[in-house]
């Protein structure tokens, strides 16, 4: 027959919502299996109950009770993982050797318990060093004095004996193996729990790209698309197959990524686990001196990556491709907004002054903010931190962190500007590409009628004409960066769900590739409140 250690595998005994062995394993009616509190916690994160694994949904959120034959199988797993002591050898047993119960430092040897009595009713051995008894006893005795380690010194950082302390270590630091055993024990609980954080952190991130996945796959799914394409079928079903591939090229790569990086954290999980367990049997070791040989090895954590800001690459960018797909064929279809979208914009007018402290040196700010012009020459104003140094841009005043925004710019005249709005912490300095990864989500026009959004990648825009006044509109709880053509009273282009964090200020720029009388100010208009 077949031992238990034959037939179990951690894979089989593994919940799939933590990546540990089962604790209090529950199944679903589905027939699969969980720890009872990673379930719980699983659909109490979820409009619904689901079966994590399978999908399945399920109407009404199902009884959970403990399997007892996988909580027996688990626990039967768990018991196996633990190390087994290797069994030390009573050294005076002459025939079949007993095992021993203790070493005694003094004599150098193990003892059984019958060979052990002579230590105990001797009165000129009973005061003999006896401990657990260890195989290696010739680690635990001086080889200069050959007495026991008995003391730790600490300018050393080695155990010593008695004898060593009225030598070489006559000057130095020592105390008792136990007291400093103690001491650095006491040392291991913020390691342990440094550790076990680690641990969930990278079952948080599994979890994590695991839940960014399933939800682009939601996004990508055909049915979704299908959706989209149905309220203008007549103008883009010769692209429809087309994106399909793209989207699901797009969602493989995605699987890729996540399954690479999903291997790395369990390793490192594996890794820390592994590290856990010694610091978990170091902290309970009752045998002082291989403590502190072993403490400094396992003082230092495993070498991990930092896992904070990573993110599955968003795959949004299908999206974005039907919409330049539809900008294309019919922009002034679908894109055009009423005098009334226009108008519930401009409720939320705000005044807009420009900050001639971050304006790079060859702008020239108006004396009243409203106005920023292009020179020809270079101005000697200081360095500051805040200033645009290379690209010719300068912000606003005001920053915005809640609520909506909207303010008008005046671009008539000018062949080449950028407009939008700008993370307070982007960078200001040398070339700057401009998209919403480095923080700027902006319109931008070149060469007089190549006007383009600075997505990633950019978004060529088609319009009978370039604009001569922009609106540009914030919405900064739902993400929404909106620009609009206020005398044509048509949308432009939007940016959506962006994931806003900090102030958010208005940048104006005027380009250097031409000579000024092409240029004029771009002048903030006062808005016409509805």
């Amino acid at each position: 027959m077949a031992s238990p250690s034959s037939v179990l595998c951690e894979d089989q005994l593994q919940c799939s919502i933590c990546l540990d062995v089962f604790t209090d394993p529950v199944s679903t009616p589905c027939g699969h299996n969980f720890c009872m509190i990673c379930l719980k916690q699983y659909w109490d994160s979820s409009s619904h109950s689901q079966c994590p694994v399978c999908k399945k949904d399920f109407l009404k959120r199902p009884e959970l009770h403990v399997n007892t034959f996988i909580s027996g199988l688990a626990a039967l797993f768990k018991k196996q993982l633990l190390p087994k002591p290797k069994k030390v050898l009573c050294d005076s047993c002459t025939e079949e050797k007993l095992e021993a119960v203790k070493s005694c430092l003094r004599c150098g040897v193990s003892f059984c318990n019958a060979h052990l009595m002579i230590h105990k009713s001797t009165p000129k051995l009973m005061g003999h060093k006896l401990m657990e008894p260890v195989e290696n006893l010739e680690d635990y005795i001086c080889q200069k004095h050959e007495r026991p380690m008995e003391l730790f010194c600490r300018d050393c950082q080695m155990c010593v004996c008695q004898f060593c302390t009225e030598g070489d270590h006559k000057t130095h630091n020592t105390v008792p193996v136990v007291v400093e055993s103690a001491k650095n024990k006491t040392g291991l609980l913020p390691m342990q729990s440094e550790v076990q954080e680690m641990i969930q952190d990278r079952l948080r991130k599994i979890r994590e790209i695991k839940y960014s996945v399933a939800l682009d796959e939601k996004i990508t799914e055909k049915a979704d698309v299908v959706e989209i394409f149905s309220a203008l079928m007549r103008c883009i079903e010769r692209s429809q197959a087309e994106l399909f591939t793209v989207m699901e090229e797009k969602q493989k790569a995605a699987e890729r990524q996540a399954e690479k990086f999903i291997k790395d954290l369990e390793q490192e999980i594996t890794e820390l686990k592994r590290r856990n367990t010694e610091l978990e049997q170091l902290s309970k070791a009752e045998d002082h001196i291989y403590f502190l040989k072993i403490y400094p090895s396992l003082c230092i954590l495993p070498h991990t990556q930092d896992w904070l800001d990573f993110r599955i690459n968003s795959h949004l960018s299908v999206v974005t491709q039907i919409r330049i797909k539809l900008q294309e064929m019919f922009s002034m279809e679908v894109c055009r907004i009423n005098p009334m979208k226009l108008k519930e914009f401009q409720q939320y007018a705000v005044d807009v002054t420009l900050n001639p402290d971050t304006a790079n040196p060859f702008l020239i700010v108006s004396d009243g903010g409203k106005q920023v012009t292009r020179g020809n020459d270079r101005q000697n104003l200081p360095d500051n931190p805040e200033r645009f140094d290379r690209c010719v841009c300068v912000l606003g005043k005001e920053g915005f962190s809640s609520g909506r925004f909207y303010y008008e710019v005046q671009v008539r005249g000018n062949t080449e500007w950028d407009l939008g709005v700008a993370r307070g912490t982007a960078n200001r300095k040398g070339e700057i590409i401009a998209c919403p990864e480095n923080g700027y989500w902006c319109l931008s026009l070149r060469n007089k009628t190549e006007l383009s959004a600075c997505d990633s990648p950019h978004v060529p825009l088609s319009l009978n004409q370039a604009p001569q006044k922009v609106g540009v509109f914030v919405d900064y709880e739902k993400g929404l960066v909106s620009f609009n053509d206020v005398e044509a009273m048509s949308h432009i282009y939007s940016f959506t769900s962006q994931n806003f964090m900090e102030k958010l200020y208005p940048v104006f720029s005027l380009c250097l590739n031409h000579d000024s009388k092409y240029s004029a100010p771009l002048i903030i208009c006062r808005v016409n409140q509805p």
